[in-house]
This record gives C-alpha cells, structure tokens and sequence, in this order.
C-alpha cells in the first residue's frame, strides 16, 4: 500500500515556495498552488516523496517527466521550471520537487467541449502538441481527457509522467484502461502510432460518451488481456452521434485501429486532417450561424476517469 505525501497547509513554505492551495494528488505525489515570495510568480509545484523502496519508480518517473519537458518547446505542452531534489543521504534522493507552469483551467474530461468546432480546435492543438514530441524522439503514452486542460482558447497537455522514448518496450502495463492501446496492454514497442489510438479513443469518448472496448478484459473485477484478433470494435461515431462530421468520423475510427498500421501515417498527418475539419467547420458556421454546432442536444455528466 502506498503511504500518501504528508500534505502541506496553505501558507506553509516548500523549497522557498508559499503554499496558496492544494490542487491535485497522484499516487505517491500531491500538487499545489504555489507563489514565488520574491516574484510573485505562481507556479504549480509537484512533490513526490519516497516513503518505500518500492516508491523509487514514482521519484524515477518524476524525474524523466522533467527531463523530457526541458527538451520540449510548445505552446500545447506544460512547461517544467525546475527539478529539485531532497537526499535522504549521499547517495539517496527521499523527496523531489517539479516547478511546473500553472495552467489555469479545467480538464477536458471535468468540461468537454460543447461544440464540434471548439472540440476539433482542442484536437488539433493537442495532436500539433503531439507532433513535437515524436519530432523530438518521445510518446506521451498516456492521452486521455484528464490529462488536456482547457485555459479559454488554448488546450494544453499537463501529464508527461508515462512519456517515454520512442521503441520503448515498458516492464510493466502502464495507461488508462478506457484509452489504453493494445501495444501497451501486451507490452510491445511504445511508438507515435500508440499516441494516435490513445488521442482516437479520446476523441470518440468526446463526440459520443462512450469508451471504446480495449484489450483489457474486465469482469467480476478481474482484469486479463485480450488477443488482438478478440478486441472487440467500437461502434461507428456516427452511429452513437449522427451530428459527427463524415470526415472527422472517418478520422477517428482510424485512429483507433487495432493494428497500428492501419492507423494514420504519423500525428502530423492527424494534425492536417483535424486542421481541415476545423476550417470546414468554422466555414459551415459562417454561413449558417443559427446552424446546429453542438455535440449533443442535452449535456451529459461524463463517467468517472477509467483510472
């Protein structure tokens, strides 16, 4: 059992930081809202502490995820400031910390978008973000709503922890179940193509509040892996929402093939198509303002995260 971080109160100091709120918690993590005494400048700051042996791999994950950001440059994409590190002796690290960029907003999964347009342009930042990663020779492996908040116009990806390099074949089964891809069920080359399933079932959980079947099996709260040939396939988009543009329907059940050669060439390639729906979209709504843009006729309260 994982001992949770001994939290902080409002006011208290971390590492030179005021602590403003508590804003999110993980396994062996919990992040806040922090300001800069000398600045002013609030940052979200994530501390994850080493409690067990076993809690080595969360400071090992801590620590990529910021290596891997420093190399990245997008606007879709947290940046990380700053790592610092606590030793518990000289050659132990007892406690990390992450000095991340705040994003103010809420996640896609707690507000999805309600209209195709503002979706779609959600998507496509997302997927440009995407693109710079594979550019830059890392997965993210680990799309899903919570992990894109939305700040006003700009979508931004806010999770690096389950990013890794591209080929990377993972000891253990990492994702969420609900948008997890066979390749990583079975513990196979993490590629660009595991990114596309994962944003594909993500989008379709969108436009149709539904999950897609994944190759884990649960029942009678077991959980196993199915063969690819026994997937089952999701439902046509249009069939669960007939508002779903033909060609963003198209896109996304391509997205989520299970052999990962059937799926889109790269993220790039994603990115285009998703550009291009968006201007049909918008051009659509010019023309007809008054024209019916929303996802659904009634607002649905999204399921609980599969995680």
């Amino acid at each position: 059992m994982i001992e949770p971080v001994e939290k902080k109160k409002v006011g208290d100091t971390i590492e030179g930081y005021r602590v403003l709120k508590e804003v999110g918690q993980g396994a062996a993590s919990i992040i806040y809202l922090v300001q800069d005494p000398k600045t002013k400048h609030i940052w979200a700051l994530k501390h994850v502490e080493k409690k067990d042996p076993k809690d080595q791999r969360f400071l090992d994950q801590a620590e990529a995820e910021y290596k891997i950001a420093s190399e990245l440059n997008h606007p879709s994409i947290r940046k990380i400031d700053r790592l610092i590190k606590k030793k518990a002796n000289l050659i132990s690290t007892k406690e990390l910390f992450l000095v991340m960029e705040y994003v103010d907003g809420i996640s896609e999964e707690r507000q999805p978008p309600r209209t195709f347009t503002k979706a779609v342009d959600i998507f496509h930042q997302v997927a440009s973000a995407l693109a710079h990663m594979h550019d830059h020779g890392y997965v993210h492996a680990d799309m899903k709503p919570n992990n894109i908040m939305v700040a006003g116009e700009v979508a931004k990806i806010i999770d690096l922890g389950q990013s890794c390099k591209i080929g990377t074949v993972k000891e253990r089964i990492q994702g969420t179940p609900d948008y997890i891809a066979p390749e990583q069920v079975h513990r196979r080359a993490i590629t660009p193509k595991t990114d596309i399933y994962n944003l594909g079932a993500t989008m379709y959980w969108t436009f149709t509040r539904r999950h897609i079947p994944t190759a884990l099996a649960k029942s009678d709260a077991l959980v196993g892996s199915l063969e690819d040939h026994l997937i089952e396939k999701p439902t046509p988009v249009n069939e669960l929402n007939p508002r779903v543009h033909p060609r963003l329907a198209e896109l996304i059940m391509q997205c989520v093939e299970i052999d990962p050669d059937k799926r889109p060439e790269s993220m790039a390639v994603v990115a285009d198509r998703l550009n291009l729906i968006l201007g049909i979209l918008r051009a659509r709504a010019a023309e007809n303002p008054n024209g019916a843009t929303r996802i659904n006729d009634e607002e649905q309260s999204p399921p609980k995260s599969g995680k």
